[in-house]
């Protein structure tokens, strides 16, 4: 199976700059994916069909970084994965092919987990105020700031921690030696005695349970500070390698990561745009709240695709599976995981998460309230601290979005005050002070949105979606989980929008944040169709094998039927299953804290969710849950091809995570940042000669995801900027049909994709009468090389795949 562009797209002097048509996800780690190594799969990637190679973040990170994100030098390109030469080899390697790249940036934060790796953190440690990078960092200096108006940093495991301190006099300068950390002596500060040195420091080692933390960070991940990108020369210097980039054209666009962070989000991406041009490709990630729109006057070309992600997903779920699931998690969890709990739970978690995860935040937050407020004639002692702070945490619990500063968000602030007010009275005075310090659009208002975006990460997320069990195929980024499923109707229309409105987005089904894998999520999904049987499962094997916790039975269940090896391989014999179950099991449980937590964890009841796993994983349980994924893979195989071709082939720019071209069982990070066996890939898109079976070697998926992205290179104009038309099927059966026209703006179609749904009612009855009628014209499926012609019955068009891709 090939289908390469001529040899004048492969060698010969630079081409001109390749429009982006497509992508594919690449996470760069140097023990793994090197640039060298991506050189080597260029080829394959070609031949695959795609444009772009898209990149995991490529500027110096922490050692033996598996993802990039904890950049210790935004300067220097990592000498790990290749250096700036290896960055520039790959560059001219896949535009030498008629291909270019996509960098990811990280402008938030910088890694400072261990200070040695980062030269601007140690300088700032070691001269405090007077570092010439202090104002590079969000640092509260402040007597008040709950150490001493020195640098908090939270590394101590135990009160007794300080003890431990040493000083290591092994290299040039001497340090102060922690564990396997080590920390700068400040001039003249050295001595006999490692706690008296640590004592005249500009820093203070503290507990990271005390709640105190004198510089803000990635959400609450306190190895990761925040950098502030409003300061001109953190700009700058942060971004001189990709000016550089873009002026010697090495790269087509930029993916922003977690510009909710920023101070000023859309100045950053204003300056941003200047500094790439209009040309490049600008991808925000963005998690968009229920009903938001992405602000358009952004001058960015879309998302990193949570919403289409959610929207393609959404049309697999059964809506008569509703009840039945809805009833098993109120049975195991002590409720329905619906649309009234998620809306009071998400509240409640918030409200924990302000309290007890961002106490630091929170703290610097209400501080600046004051201050902003005195300047509009507050006086500070007529409001207590405790007030202040109850009324700043109930408004940010309730805010529906990350942050409110966006154009199209004018308003939702004001009525979330509003509404707090209704319900709680007695907060008016202290809602007045919070007022007072917005309206002064200073500090104050600034914080008010960082903090909101981080309060509200940690607690849907990373909190909210580990406890909620109705459908976890839904409780992914960007996603309503409240909501079971989305309509066909709901799905057109969103698609017709992105076309005209978004055209260069970005769509995706995986990502290296997505909680499940694509094909995961689709066999899960498939549970919305047998719901009543999978109930009555449920019950039968908690019978067989008790479990140590009703919510999180319901919840792992479901995960481990999404990952059940269907090729007649017992779990035990599957390199690394059982490890990977039992690391996803732990994290899980972890982070809906209900029985165990990151910062205090319950060992005794991991210990017993390790046991019941074992328990599953080999005895009868086990043997029932595979017998059931078996029988329910090609329903799940069905589902995955049709969201993939949907993806691939609707209005913005697909990206497709490695290795996703085949079936893949990734459960959350790190597991779905494995490294891929492209060799395995390579090999079989050359051996493919005829339409795959639907099996478990996921060739038929490898099929789909070719022949649409060659045709998306075929016709580009069919697609990004090209027009987009809803198709219905007529008959007994259309509800089983996703189908929509694609072509040139103003133009006859020339494309349509169709897809199959609930496939397992049409297992017995089959497509009946159900029909499509095709534009006119002789259309041909390049996926079986099947022709049709004007009413088709679905039975014909899908005799051979759950899904067709016709051409006229």
């Amino acid at each position: 199976m090939t289908d390469t562009p001529s040899p004048e797209h492969r060698t010969g002097p630079i081409a001109r700059r390749t429009p982006v048509r497509s992508t594919y996800r690449l996470q760069l780690r140097p023990d793994a994916l090197t640039f060298a190594d991506a050189r080597a799969i260029a080829e394959y990637l070609q031949q695959l069909g795609i444009s772009h190679l898209y990149l995991s973040p490529v500027m110096t990170a922490m050692p033996g970084s598996a993802h990039g994100y904890d950049v210790t030098d935004p300067t220097t390109v990592s000498a790990a994965l290749g250096g700036p030469g290896g960055l520039k080899a790959l560059a001219d390697e896949v535009r030498g092919r008629g291909m270019g790249l996509i960098v990811d940036l990280v402008p938030n934060h910088v890694g400072v987990g261990d200070p040695r790796r980062n030269p601007w953190w140690w300088d700032v440690l070691r001269n405090g105020k007077n570092s010439k990078f202090a104002h590079f960092f969000d640092i509260d200096w402040s007597p008040g700031n709950g150490a001493g108006g020195r640098l908090a940093l939270p590394v101590l495991h135990s009160e007794n921690d300080p003890a431990a301190l040493t000083v290591d006099r092994s290299g040039p300068d001497p340090v102060l030696a922690l564990r396997d950390l080590r920390f700068p002596i400040a001039p003249g500060t050295d001595g006999e005695n490692a706690l008296r040195i640590h004592d005249r420091q500009h820093y203070r080692l503290v507990s990271w349970k005390a709640g105190i933390c004198s510089y803000r960070r990635f959400l609450a991940v306190s190895e990761l500070a925040a950098i502030r990108q409003e300061e001109p020369a953190v700009f700058d210097l942060t971004h001189r390698e990709l000016a550089a980039w873009c002026e010697h054209d090495l790269i087509d666009g930029v993916r922003v990561d977690h510009p909710d962070g920023l101070a000023y989000p859309a100045a950053y991406l204003a300056k941003l745009r200047r500094l790439i041009g209009p040309q490049r490709l600008l991808l925000v990630e963005r998690v968009l709240g229920r009903h938001e729109p992405l602000d358009a006057t952004l001058p960015v070309d879309g998302t990193t695709g949570y919403e289409a992600l959610a929207e393609v997903g959404g049309i697999f779920v059964d809506p008569a599976g509703e009840n039945a699931l809805t009833e098993l998690s109120r049975r195991m969890s002590g409720h329905g995981s619906d649309a009234a709990w998620m809306a009071d739970t998400e509240h409640r978690i918030k409200r924990a998460v302000a309290e007890r995860l961002l106490v630091p935040e929170v703290r610097r937050l209400v501080g600046a309230v004051k201050r902003d407020a005195a300047v509009n004639g507050f006086d500070s002692a007529a409001i207590s601290d405790m007030a202040l702070t109850n009324a700043t945490i109930e408004v940010l619990s309730h805010m529906p979005v990350y942050r409110t500063d966006y154009a199209p968000l004018s308003g939702v602030l004001s009525t979330v005050v509003a509404e707090v007010q209704q319900r709680n009275r007695e907060l008016t005075a202290p809602l007045s002070v919070l007022v007072r310090a917005l309206a002064a659009g200073g500090e104050a208002a600034r914080r008010m949105h960082q903090v909101g975006g981080a309060v509200a990460a940690k607690a849907v997320d990373d909190t909210m979606f580990y406890q909620a069990s109705r459908l976890v195929s839904l409780q992914e980024m960007g996603g309503d989980p409240g909501r079971f499923g989305r309509s066909v109707l709901e799905f057109h229309l969103a698609n017709a929008e992105r076309a005209v409105r978004c055209p260069a987005t970005m769509t995706t089904l995986s990502t290296h944040d997505t909680k499940r894998g694509e094909d995961v999520r689709a066999r899960i999904t498939v549970l919305s169709q047998v719901a009543d049987s999978w109930a009555k499962a449920v019950g039968a094997w908690l019978e067989l094998a008790p479990a140590p916790d009703g919510p999180t039975a319901n919840f792992l269940l479901q995960n481990m039927f999404g990952v059940w090896p269907v090729d007649g391989r017992r779990p035990a014999t599957v390199p690394r299953f059982r490890e990977r179950l039992h690391l996803f099991a732990e994290k899980a449980v972890r982070e809906a804290g209900l029985r165990s937590s990151w910062e205090e964890p319950d060992v005794d009841f991991e210990a017993e969710v390790h046991r019941w796993l074992d328990t599953v994983i080999d005895g009868p349980v086990g043997a029932e849950l595979g017998e059931l994924a078996t029988r329910l893979a090609p329903h799940a195989w069905s589902d995955s091809l049709g969201q993939k071709l949907l993806q691939l082939c609707g209005p913005g720019i697909p990206d497709v995570y490695q290795g996703c071209e085949l079936w893949e069982d990734s459960l959350v990070d790190p597991d779905n940042r494995r490294p891929v066996d492209f060799g395995h890939r390579l090999a079989m898109l050359q051996s493919l000669t005829g339409t795959p079976e639907l099996e478990n070697s996921g060739a038929a998926k490898m099929w789909i995801v070719a022949y649409a992205l060659w045709l998306r290179r075929e016709r580009p104009d069919c697609f990004v900027g090209g027009s987009y038309t809803p198709l219905f099927g007529s008959g007994d059966r259309s509800e089983h049909l996703v189908g929509y026209a694609r072509g040139r703006s103003g133009e006859a179609p020339q494309v349509i994709v169709a897809a199959t749904r609930y496939s397992v009612a049409l297992a017995e009855g089959g497509w009946a009468d159900t029909v499509l009628d095709l534009p006119s014209g002789t259309w041909t499926d390049r996926l079986t090389g099947h022709t049709f012609t004007g009413r088709t019955r679905l039975e014909k068009l899908f005799a051979r795949l759950p899904v067709a891709l016709l051409v006229r």
